[in-house]
């Protein structure tokens, strides 16, 4: 009998880590003797320990760190980072380089950020620079670096998730790591699929306590930095990014509204208001109607109006249908929806659907199971089959 590798995938409450990672369905990747690994470093922990992992398994002549300027070379951070990413390959005995994708990064990546922003969505930028840059530009630098010989390269991120090749049908498959709380793989869902043909997770099997023990093993400077959260050249305080933001969105003020049409007071732009979040417009408590928080229900962007609704769990906010447009499948397109869940923010519990459908036009309509809260257009959704992420797309609208 001849299994396929969708068909013995459970959802992830169903099976464990240990069980799936040693069954025959999947093979590891496995770099050669002498092939070049690169090792993509952003200065923290993860990479750092991928470069110190990758030198000692590999030797320190076939692997290289590669550190990407990818914002204006004046910004402080990239400075910074780029002197730990230099003082980490001294360490380990390991060459490194710094390439530059700041045209790349501003458009592929911010411009089109800024746009939806501008449209009143809610966008993920981290998605972008995925697919557009570390696994779009630099995997195509190493592409062009290595086009003059027969020599096999790798590159390897310090990213927690998995990339593994399906024995019955030769597929490389993007899956979800050991430490589901360090999972990454919402992150990397929109990737080019023949990326993964040269892609490296070491960190698939370790969750984040042992990384920084090995990193303490192997006397890295970085041991004990913070992990980084958002855009490095934006302070990581929720006020400063929207300060960062109004440099390049226009201010467009409009109308905040309740369901009924009762006008409650004046927004500064949609792009300053997310799906679910609590509305900072300050209600007549005296009045039992109004009495209580209210929370951000739609964005009705032809009119520019915001609506809102009071109570934490208003049935307003919940959707049990969503679409999205230019869904990107990694691989073979599932044949059946049973067991399949999606997630529409990153670490969130994964959701099981009731059923999918797909148009011509690459747009997907996903029926959940239950209805689901907050889904704010211009988020990705991805879609699971257990621990395989099957493909990605963009949330444009949810559904009641």
């Amino acid at each position: 009998m001849i299994w396929s590798c969708r068909g013995l995938i459970r959802p992830l409450r169903n099976i464990s880590f240990k069980r799936w990672l040693s069954t025959s369905l999947y093979e590891p990747q496995r770099p050669g003797k002498d092939d070049a690994i690169y090792v993509a470093m952003s200065s923290g922990v993860d990479s750092s320990t991928v470069a110190a992992l990758m030198a000692q398994k590999h030797g320190t002549a076939n692997v290289r760190g590669i550190f990407m300027a990818n914002w204006q070379s004046t910004a402080k951070c990239s400075e910074a980072d780029w002197n730990d990413v230099q003082k980490v390959c001294a360490k380990i005995g390991i060459a490194c380089e710094r390439v530059n994708f700041e045209r790349e990064y501003w458009m592929e990546v911010f411009e089109p950020m800024i746009e939806l922003y501008k449209a009143g969505l809610t966008p993920n930028p981290d998605v972008g620079c995925n697919r557009h840059i570390k696994f779009g530009s630099l995997i195509q630098y190493l592409k062009s670096k290595h086009a003059s010989n027969n020599r096999p390269w790798w590159l390897a991120t310090g990213h927690y998730a998995d990339v593994q090749k399906c024995t019955a049908t030769g597929e490389k498959h993007l899956l979800r790591p050991k430490d589901l709380s360090k999972d990454q793989s919402y992150y990397l869902s929109s990737i080019d699929p023949t990326a993964l043909n040269h892609i490296l997770f070491p960190l698939a099997q370790y969750s984040k306590p042992e990384i920084r023990g090995l990193a303490s093993q192997f006397q890295l400077h970085t041991a004990e930095k913070p992990d980084s959260q958002g855009l490095c050249f934006v302070s990581q305080n929720h006020n400063s990014f929207r300060k960062f933001l109004a440099e390049y969105v226009e201010s467009t003020p409009g109308e905040v509204v309740t369901e009924e049409g009762k006008v409650v007071g004046k927004h500064e732009g949609l792009w300053h208001a997310t799906i679910g979040q609590r509305s900072s417009i300050s209600m007549p408590q005296g009045d039992p109607k109004y009495r209580g928080s209210w929370y951000v229900s739609q964005k009705d962007i032809p009119n520019n109006r915001l609506i809102i609704v009071k109570g934490v769990d208003n049935p307003s906010l919940y959707s049990s249908a969503l679409e999205c447009s230019n869904f990107h499948w990694l691989g073979q397109k599932p044949t059946s929806s049973n067991n399949l869940t999606i997630q529409y923010r990153s670490l969130m519990e994964p959701v099981p659907i009731q059923d999918l459908n797909e148009s011509p036009t690459e747009s997907l309509r996903v029926s959940l199971q239950e209805p689901c809260r907050a889904i704010a257009p211009g988020q990705y959704l991805v879609l699971y089959d257990g621990r395989r992420v099957l493909g990605s797309g963009i949330i444009t609208a949810n559904c009641t």
